[in-house]
């Protein structure tokens, strides 16, 4: 099914509830139209007609996991709307999957593939105490293919990775296109291993190409949650890690139903703090 035929049967269940309910609450870890988040030429905003939309058949509280943009919540200013992120869970699958992972400046790096990924690269660096770096997109503005700019080429700012185990940090991988080509980067500047961590992995053209660049060694492991559907081909390849988010999802829902703060699961930090001194001691 599209995300459109998806989006309506949502709008039919939630029809069928209007007036019975206690309280609607809508769980939908992939945003609809989540990438159109703002109007920058002639585009239209659906994410942000969606929300409006769901807002006005009574719906309380939207739970999203790593909006594209969460700004654009500003839609529905007086509703209920929370941006969960899985950098625990991201942490647990390389703590519990990487042999001799090791949490410090002189052994690991953060990397951001572009600048729209900088937050996320910028908290999971000051929670862990290491590094980090970004790469960002040149693009040949005078042809279009796809609807796209095509990417010239990916320009890194940064310290040296040398020797070093690096995380790629994202939202999603539709390709896989630009990962890849930062992971190819990094392991020609020398780093050690290389990780790919996203929340959602869609690989809209295969996996021909991750298998190739895990072959060639510039990919170490590819780690996404279980957040999406993933083809049953992913879940066998060696590279592939899940990051399991369905103890976190079952909190998050159990604690609106008990009427208490999201705040209490929002945040992982003692979670991650916790995981770190695990590791350090062993």
């Amino acid at each position: 099914m599209s995300p459109d035929n998806h989006f309506q049967d949502l709008k039919r269940i939630i029809s069928a509830a209007t007036g019975k309910a206690h309280r609607i609450n809508v769980i939908m870890p992939f945003l609809y139209e989540g990438r159109q988040h703002r109007r920058k030429k002639r585009e239209s905003l659906d994410c942000a007609l969606a929300l409006r939309e769901l807002s006005d058949m009574g719906v309380s509280n939207i739970i999203t996991f790593d909006a594209h943009d969460p700004r654009v919540q500003n839609s529905i200013p007086l509703n209920g709307f929370d941006n969960f992120f899985p950098t625990y869970q991201f942490l647990k699958a390389l703590v519990k999957n990487v042999d001799n992972f090791q949490v410090d400046n002189d052994h690991l790096m953060i990397i951001s593939p572009d600048e729209g990924a900088m937050s996320r690269a910028v908290y999971f660096s000051n929670i862990l105490g290491v590094d980090m770096g970004m790469f960002y997109k040149r693009r040949d503005y005078s042809t279009v293919v796809n609807g796209k700019n095509p990417i010239v080429a990916h320009e890194f700012l940064g310290d040296s990775v040398e020797g070093k185990d690096v995380v790629i940090i994202d939202d999603m991988i539709s390709s896989g296109e630009s990962m890849l080509d930062v992971a190819k980067q990094i392991k020609e500047r020398h780093a050690n291993r290389v990780f790919i961590c996203t929340t959602y992995g869609l690989f809209t053209e295969g996996m021909d190409k991750f298998d190739a660049y895990y072959e060639k060694g510039w990919i170490d492991k590819v780690i996404t949650t279980n957040l999406n559907y993933r083809i049953p081909e992913l879940l066998t390849k060696p590279y592939y890690v899940e990051a399991n988010m369905s103890k976190y999802l079952a909190s998050i829902i159990d604690i609106i139903n008990h009427d208490v703060s999201v705040e209490k699961v929002r945040s992982s930090n003692e979670k991650i703090m916790d995981l770190m001194k695990r590791v350090n001691q062993e």
